[in-house]
């Protein structure tokens, strides 16, 4: 095992790297299994179109809870043979897991409910150490090859699982529509084997992986501060809101009218496409089955654009500047939302997903990137923190505040929920064009450098 001499991260070799990553791919299958699937398995068990967004608030509530606690615990852990971060990763994988396999089992509403939050609670256990992981193992010349590889296991893993039941279906014949109550087999067995992907990766990487111990002033005090409770960082928080960079205050504002559009993507796009592009009358007739099998696959589809195209966008960047960049990939994303509700051929939604896919890249990297030189050094990692807030803030306000537009409003029409997603990212397109200013031309390596603070946001 390399160890670090006087502070120095000896580089890696690339099988440690790959190693190192195979656990995101495990977490990452976990998250895009429930988001393409949830809201099918709350239709099943006979949740109202209108109910359905009060019950994705386990995902934003858990990670703005669960996050900056385990980040705060993981900094101050230390264990001579478990190490720092691994002991996190392989107890959320473990509970993740065995609430993954129980998950189909649900016989009611309230029951799959209370295992999607303890499903998303332990998945952010087991997903949060993983930021400070790379920048823990890596040197500075090594953390893009990081990054890249991390990429590579996330899209991977999200556009195996979304694809899963599709795969399921018409390469194994596995049944895809169930009566009500009940959940396909197709998605049953989805879990399953998402469970063992997720446990089975993160153990891979807890047992090919050794962390460095850390011997550094600043952790002994970290622990010194941590005896001392939270009392000191409430106060350390709330004097970097009321300080927070004007710039910063901005790209939070892009960002808290882009995440809403992709929050109801994940509500309604499965079943819209099958109720208004496949036809299907109810939750037992065939064309239902093939409709959300087929939205799975064209979610799987978004995440290996959001991956090619992640090798294209430093590289854009550097031409257009950030603020152009991201305003653009932010329209692509809002007309592939729009579109759906255009189509007449099923295949045109890949079309639409391409869209989706181009701005989530973007979405993923470049308000990050537009922070840097913006926040101070010394609180960067609290102001990572209060920018989450700006993530997980919209998407409680769309699930406590559409079902009432839902139903007084656009009349439980889903596409029309999935539309009014693009119609908010066009809006976080214009303050980004519009109300950021650019401060210099950036080279394609600043850009891929602050991505290690980026690939945990998309599970949340």
């Amino acid at each position: 095992m390399s160890t670090t001499h006087d502070g120095i991260k000896p580089k890696l070799r690339l099988a440690e790297i790959i190693n190192m990553s195979v656990g995101f791919f495990g977490i990452q299958f976990g998250w895009d299994l429930q988001r393409a699937n949830m809201g099918v398995i709350y239709n099943n068990l006979g949740a109202d179109a209108d109910k359905i967004p009060y019950l994705f608030l386990a995902a934003p509530l858990t990670g703005l809870l669960v996050q900056p606690v385990i980040g705060y615990l993981s900094d101050r852990t230390w264990h001579p043979k478990y190490g720092r971060r691994r002991p996190y990763f392989f107890i959320g994988a473990l509970l993740s897991s065995l609430a993954l396999i129980v998950m189909p089992h649900s016989s009611a509403l309230w029951m799959a409910a209370g295992l999607l939050w303890v499903l998303d609670v332990f998945g952010n256990v087991a997903m949060e150490p993983f930021r400070a992981f790379v920048t823990d193992k890596l040197p500075d010349s090594q953390v893009n090859q990081g990054f890249v590889m991390q990429s590579l296991m996330i899209g991977l893993g999200g556009s195996i699982a979304s694809a899963l039941p599709w795969l399921l279906k018409n390469i194994f014949d596995v049944q895809n529509i169930a009566a009500k109550g009940l959940i396909a087999d197709n998605v049953k067995y989805s879990f399953y084997l998402g469970a063992f992907f997720f446990f089975a990766a993160v153990l891979y990487t807890v047992f090919t992986t050794r962390e460095y111990p850390p011997a550094d002033v600043s952790f002994k005090e970290k622990v010194q501060e941590s005896n001392k409770g939270f009392g000191g960082g409430v106060k350390e928080i709330m004097s970097a809101i009321r300080e927070m960079p004007s710039k910063m205050k901005m790209i939070a504002l892009v960002q808290f009218f882009t995440w809403p559009g992709l929050f109801l993507m994940w509500f309604y796009y499965s079943l819209s496409v099958a109720y208004n592009i496949f036809g299907a009358k109810s939750d037992t007739d065939p064309l239902f089955g093939e409709g959300k099998d087929f939205a799975g696959l064209t979610l799987a589809y978004y995440s290996i654009v959001t991956f090619l195209f992640s090798f294209l966008l430093p590289t854009i960047a550097n031409k257009l500047g950030r603020k152009l960049t991201h305003s653009l990939c932010l329209l692509c994303g809002a007309l592939g939302l729009i579109s759906v509700s255009w189509v007449e051929n099923k295949y045109m939604l890949y079309l639409s997903m391409t869209g989706v896919g181009i701005a989530w890249t973007s979405i993923l990297s470049m308000p990050y990137a537009m922070l840097s030189g913006v926040i101070p050094r010394a609180r960067v990692g609290i102001y990572m923190g209060i920018f989450n807030f700006f993530i997980v803030l919209p998407e409680i306000l769309a699930s406590l505040g559409y079902p009432w537009l839902m139903k007084n409003v656009l009349e439980n029409n889903m596409l029309a929920a999935v539309q009014s997603g693009g119609v908010l990212m066009i809006i976080a397109a214009l303050i980004c064009y519009f109300f950021i200013r650019e401060e210099k031309k950036y080279e394609p390596e600043d850009v891929l450098t602050t991505q290690i603070e980026i690939n945990e946001q998309r599970s949340i």
